[in-house]
């Protein structure tokens, strides 16, 4: 199998989270005969392990998970499994994987390499899993590499960052309950929706406030309200995302939330609900190895970070760890029901990841 072949018949086959059994099926027999030990560290997961006599070794990942989409294009290799979708290019990057193994099956390195195929990173973070299973540290793992297809970023190119790269993530889900009246007699009634303007505009003067040089996002995307146009709303919902880089800032902001629905609560005399998941940390690329993979390796340095989250900042909680974009040029958004990019940028990752293989000691 090429490169393409690979990531052509993972197209086909996309799962959502950590329910991968087609997925992992193809992986092992893609896997077979090269010069590597495969195992299965949790449900959904895969690893390679390249042991070329070594005390330590470094890391290698790719997620491995698609997403709920129904997918649009029209090509010979579309997903044959209805409303599941590679809508972010995961099916690039295990491609990507495969081809780094066979490429590594043939070679005596200075580094054991580990290369770990990932489930959940589109829902519940399954990188925090896979560090809890203590395979990093069995395998004496120092350093761990990883890489996203990027759409905008110039075909072909790949670039990183030191220190803050993607942010950390958080959603945010408001539950207004109010009592519903008829609009003649409003006064019966207590206004979920006046009480979710009111939210809204406390939430949004709050992160106003902060100076505009600290890097942070906090939107609602969704508001629901009513039933009838002549009756007073009994419930309003507000859905959005807060997303910053330093824990200060994401609790002084968690806090702030919390805190304006207990203000709208005495106010309006409604009942307001707040929902925030613990969400993704932010992906921090550490100097100390930035700086070292620099001297190893070409790549592009960002001029600033980018509000997307991923959850390969769970494995740098735990080692050292290292992203990367590999850009796809003018392409649909990442998660849009067309996406797709121009093949010929795998070959580019693998071979930024097999030299980094290769150089690193």
């Amino acid at each position: 199998m090429s490169l393409v072949d690979d990531r052509r018949a993972l197209h086909q086959i996309p799962e959502l989270d950590r329910n991968l059994p087609k997925t992992m099926e193809y992986l092992k027999n893609a896997l077979q005969g090269l010069r590597c030990q495969v195992f299965s560290p949790m449900e959904g997961a895969l690893c390679a392990w390249f042991d070329y006599g070594h005390d330590s070794a470094i890391a290698f990942r790719a997620d491995a998970d698609a997403l709920p989409v129904a997918e649009t294009n029209k090509v010979p290799f579309a997903s044959r499994h209805p409303g599941q979708m590679h809508a972010c290019g995961h099916d690039g990057h295990m491609a990507i994987l495969l081809e780094l193994a066979r490429r590594l099956s043939g070679k005596r390195l200075r580094k054991n390499v580990l290369l770990v195929f990932q489930p959940a990173e589109e829902t519940t973070g399954g990188a925090k899993d896979l560090c809890k299973t203590n395979v990093f540290r069995k395998y004496h793992v120092e350093a761990i590499f990883g890489l996203h297809l990027w759409p905008g970023l110039e075909t072909g190119v790949i670039a990183s960052r030191r220190n803050e790269m993607m942010s950390r993530s958080c959603e945010v889900k408001v539950d207004i309950y109010g009592r519903a009246a008829h609009i003649a007699k409003a006064e019966e009634g207590l206004d979920a929706m006046a009480a979710g303007v009111e939210f809204y505009s406390r939430v949004m003067a709050m992160e106003a406030a902060i100076p505009r040089k600290i890097l942070r996002l906090l939107k609602f995307g969704k508001l629901r309200s009513g039933s009838a146009c002549n009756v007073v709303s009994d419930h309003t919902r507000l859905e959005g995302s807060l997303r910053t880089f330093e824990d200060e800032v994401f609790y002084t902001l968690r806090a702030g939330i919390v805190s304006a629905g207990k203000a709208v609560e005495r106010s309006s005399g409604c009942t307001v609900n707040v929902y925030m998941n613990d969400g993704y940390p932010p992906v921090v690329n550490p100097p100390a190895l930035y700086e070292k993979v620099r001297e190893l390796v070409d790549f592009r340095e960002l001029e600033k970070p980018s509000m997307i989250t991923e959850d390969f900042s769970w494995y740098q909680k735990y080692l050292p760890g290292m992203f990367f974009f590999l850009g796809v040029g003018d392409t649909p958004a990442l998660h849009a029901s067309d996406f797709h990019f121009d093949e010929g940028v795998l070959e580019k990752g693998v071979d930024f990841f097999e030299k980094l293989a290769e150089n690193y000691q």
